[in-house]
């Protein structure tokens, strides 16, 4: 059992002076000197979003679809019917926006939503033939985003995996409390 400590211990400290390390590297990256404005992560990344966002708006207004919409119908065309916990889940969706989203589809005749056999509390998000048949039209929207992207394989590869690690660290660091709480509205 000695092993297994000392295993343990050894483990645990590298787990702290890393975390530490990674503390100390972020701070002192960002209190030298005051970061131009330009040069914001956070920017960059929110005007990446609204410009992708941009991107799709034009290509789904020929499907009637709002970019979260859109979203939802292609995780139900690969997955099949998901149950609103789920799809929000998947997306990081929270319900507040996701349930008037579900009825706005609903009453585009392109989803059902039905309480589960298996659990009344749950409800299963499923397609209609209309939102079946729409994935006909909506096949070639990933393949134009991709050509208006200007990256190649590689290049899109590359950033989709930073991204998926920047959100993973993100949502873990928030998780741990590492952001402060924010202030109570007024």
């Amino acid at each position: 059992m000695p092993g297994k400590k000392l295993a343990h211990n050894y483990l645990v400290h590298n787990l702290i002076f890393r975390d530490w390390m990674r503390y100390s590297l972020c701070m002192s990256a960002t209190t030298d000197t005051e970061v131009p404005i330009e040069d914001y992560l956070c920017l960059a990344l929110w005007k990446a979003s609204r410009s992708m966002t941009s991107l799709y708006r034009d290509l789904l207004d020929e499907l009637g679809l709002t970019y979260p919409q859109y979203l939802v119908m292609r995780l139900l065309w690969q997955k099949g019917p998901q149950p609103v916990k789920e799809i929000a889940c998947v997306l990081q969706l929270d319900y507040g926006t996701l349930s008037p989203l579900l009825k706005r589809l609903e009453a585009a005749g392109l989803v059902t939503r039905c309480r589960r056999r298996d659990d009344e509390r749950s409800v299963e998000i499923g397609l209609t033939d209309a939102g079946k048949a729409l994935r006909a039209k909506a096949d070639d929207v990933p393949t134009r985003l991709t050509c208006s992207m200007g990256l190649d394989t590689q290049a899109r590869g590359q950033l989709l995996q930073m991204l998926k690690q920047l959100n993973e660290t993100v949502c873990a660091s928030a998780e741990s409390g590492d952001r402060k709480e924010k202030p109570a509205k007024k």
